[in-house]
């Protein structure tokens, strides 16, 4: 197993809580010596299909310790996403399908694979259904809450604000931090990642394994990612987020839209990290600096050729004020009954912009949406279409309407 003695240092690189990491480093230390890797847990609960470039803070951290010769165990919480992680729930998450999150985690998978080395030696994916389904589950369930008190677990700050509020909070809630620990006993992890939010779950990680006599695992905690509104952390249900899947073209245009003020921890989070040249080319030449983000994102996903081919595009629109090269078309036809008058919010919709409908109006309210070069700020403002109307919203979304 391959080491270096800047391990430590390389792998707590933009950690924001590391207990500890004197631990961390003799454990480093041990695996190095004894050729036996570490086993990194991290969780995902499949509550939505697509993962966006805030989940691949952790991801890229992960794949650190594969490059290491360490072993990634990518639990999927099949069951978990039942109840709903409550981190950072204002309200108790509505329950989801089985269906559902069968459908979810296959995708998970997928996605995570273009991060993560797929090598059965590096990886380790497990569900844990096998285990928090089992029938003996509920008698061991019951022996770990006895030695949990409920003071221990209102005092999360989620919680704490909802009770405060007079807002409610579900039983099952309550559980969910004590099976996410127990999941880190039945993969025995020597460190358990996850964000900023994830702390109180992950130490409970920590407890939950000294009741059993194991080792406790070393919690790493990563910095959220800020979305694209500049405000909150990145969110499919906010609208502000790039998609792991999204095309090379819209990584690119999302990436160009990124506020000036979060291109450093953008670089430092989901690239190989800013050096002093780039810090500068961010205060000289923001402009700049984003198409070398862009590219540098674009390229992990789709290769250099393609980085480059959009940067080449974004030129011809914004440099050289030009159409796209091949503006996308999407068909109006059958499916919406030929219909030649709509609602811009819905046109928009169906336009596939965006799944968030609050997202488009917000765009059109902020004037970025214009038919046929004609700006309209109305969502409920109804418009008349025909074949060859070209649809833009923001700087890089183009869609030739077709009416069949």
């Amino acid at each position: 197993m391959s080491s270096k003695l800047d391990a430590p240092a390389l792998l707590c690189r933009n950690a924001v809580d590391v207990i500890d990491r004197e631990e961390l480093a003799l454990r480093l230390s041990e695996s190095a010596k004894s050729g036996k890797p570490l086993r990194i847990k991290a969780g995902f609960d499949p509550s939505a299909p697509d993962i966006h470039l805030g989940h691949t803070v952790l991801l890229r951290k992960l794949r650190q310790f594969q490059d290491l010769g360490h072993k990634v165990i990518l639990l999927i919480g099949d069951t978990t996403a039942l109840i709903g992680d409550p981190t950072g729930q204002s309200k108790t998450r509505p329950v989801l399908s089985k269906e559902q999150v069968a459908a979810n985690a296959k995708t998970y998978q997928d996605q995570a694979f273009k991060i993560l080395d797929p090598d059965p030696q590096k990886i380790e994916v497990v569900y844990n259904s096998k285990w928090l389904t089992a029938p003996q589950m509920l008698v061991t369930f019951l022996q770990i809450s006895g030695r949990v008190t409920v003071d221990q677990l209102l005092v999360r700050d989620d919680f704490d604000k909802r009770r405060k509020a007079h807002r409610p909070i579900a039983v099952q809630e309550l559980f969910y931090p004590i099976m996410q620990g127990y999941d880190s006993v039945e993969v025995k992890a020597d460190v358990e990642l996850g964000g900023t939010d994830q702390l109180f779950n992950l130490l409970m990680g920590r407890e939950i394994q000294s009741q059993f006599g194991q080792k406790p695992q070393i919690v790493m905690t990563l910095p959220l990612l800020v979305g694209l509104d500049g405000v909150n952390k990145m969110s499919k249900s906010l609208g502000n987020y790039i998609a792991v899947n999204d095309s090379a073209k819209d990584m690119f245009g999302k990436t160009m839209s990124v506020p000036d003020a979060l291109m450093k921890s953008y670089f430092d989070l989901l690239t190989s990290g800013i050096d002093i040249s780039t810090l500068g080319l961010i205060q000289s030449d923001p402009r700049n600096a984003k198409v070398l983000l862009a590219k540098k994102i674009v390229e992990q996903y789709y290769g250099i050729e393609a980085a480059e081919n959009e940067e080449a595009e974004f030129n011809r629109i914004f440099r050289d004020k030009q159409k796209p090269a091949d503006i996308p078309k999407i068909h109006l036809g059958v499916l919406f009954h030929n219909k030649k008058e709509w609602q811009l919010l819905e046109l928009v919709y169906a336009a596939k912009f965006s799944e968030s409908k609050s997202e488009i109006r917000r765009k059109i309210e902020e004037g970025a949406v214009t038919l046929c070069g004609v700006k309209v700020v109305d969502p409920k403002a109804m418009v008349t279409v025909k074949t060859g109307d070209v649809l833009k919203v923001g700087k890089l979304f183009f869609k030739e309407l077709v009416i069949d």
